[in-house]
């Protein structure tokens, strides 16, 4: 196997949070190019369609070119170059046609470091893969929800040509230049004996490979409901369980959602933790501004766990690379 066994974040030799707040510029910024998927995955709100045409603010379809030409321009003017610009939230980021010029657009920009998505793979052809990769994405995450198409079908509701997306895959890597691929799955949904064989079919057309466990971390969608156990043993990287009490991720990024609205957090699929708009607002003064300065301030006065949409977040125990609890009160003198 060629492939290097490493989860999508970085959890090592990571930068000391505590030591940088406040941020002048975000480290990352999640800019979701459509909050629509083609896949109906069992542990994923956007993956109930249902659901999402009864949420406001949800099913828009993907963002206008204008106006992420807008979030670019803004980013630009922040005082240090954006070091991570994520294409992804919600949705399915290749389902925006426009998706090869975004990529473009944001390296051409000259201050968005590493471009960065996370794709089911569905959308991915000979066609889309050396757009994606002429436009000069920096990495690509590849989810993978099974090892052939039933079992696709039983957990994301549809079924998948597994052979065509291998192929794919392949042809992907084969022609990455700088671009890092990297292919996850799922270890806890499919049956142990294909974890070997997600190895051996991906270890060698892909940099990364790394299997996940189930975590919960939507709020207010509890995926046993669903039918998805959560992995009590170890987190999503299969580090320890832990919870702490300040989301430290509010500290360095955001996220704006496909029609332009701004969430302290990726993870807002009910459009519940909005602090502007990035069609009137400048997105620096949304970094800036008010609303996310007093969501973290709660945060670190230890007010998380009583808060309506953030007190159950089980990103909080199960998917955390950093924790700044016991520096919280220094950082609240520092902020107020």
């Amino acid at each position: 196997m060629k492939a290097q066994i490493r989860p999508r974040i970085r959890l090592e030799n990571r930068p000391v949070l505590q030591d940088l707040i406040p941020l002048s510029t975000p480290t990352v910024i999640n800019v979701d190019p459509s909050d629509k998927c083609n896949l109906r995955c069992k542990f994923c709100p956007t993956g109930d369609h249902a659901l999402m045409r009864s949420t406001p603010g949800r099913w828009h379809g993907p963002m206008k070119f204008d106006l992420f030409k807008k979030i670019v321009d803004d980013i630009c003017q922040f005082p240090e170059p954006l070091k991570v610009l994520r294409l992804y939230k919600d949705g399915e980021p290749l389902s925006n046609p426009m998706i090869a010029d975004m990529v473009r657009y944001a390296k051409q920009s000259g201050r968005c470091g590493v471009v960065d998505m996370t794709t089911n793979g569905i959308f991915l052809s000979p066609k889309k893969n050396l757009e994606i990769i002429d436009a000069g994405i920096d990495w690509i995450n590849v989810s993978i929800y099974g090892m052939n198409s039933d079992q696709y079908d039983r957990f994301s509701g549809r079924k998948v040509d597994f052979d065509a997306l291998v192929k794919n895959i392949r042809h992907l890597y084969e022609h990455r230049e700088d671009c890092k691929i990297l292919v996850k799955i799922n270890g806890d949904v499919i049956p142990s004996e294909d974890v070997q064989k997600f190895y051996d079919t991906f270890g060698d057309i892909a940099d990364f490979v790394f299997v996940e466990h189930v975590m919960s971390c939507w709020p207010e969608f509890g995926i046993e409901d669903h039918g998805v156990g959560v992995n009590r043993d170890i987190g999503i990287y299969g580090q320890p369980i832990r919870e702490v009490l300040t989301c430290p991720y509010i500290f360095y990024s955001f996220s704006i959602n496909s029609d332009g609205s701004a969430s302290t957090c990726f993870l807002d699929w009910e459009r519940k933790l909005i602090i502007g708009d990035a069609n009137t607002e400048s997105v620096v003064d949304i970094w800036n501004g008010a609303r996310l300065r007093a969501h973290q301030l709660m945060m670190l006065r230890g007010e998380r766990k009583s808060h309506p949409i953030c007190g159950n977040c089980g990103q909080m125990s199960h998917g955390l690379p950093d924790d700044i609890d016991t520096h919280a009160k220094m950082l609240l003198e520092k902020l107020v």
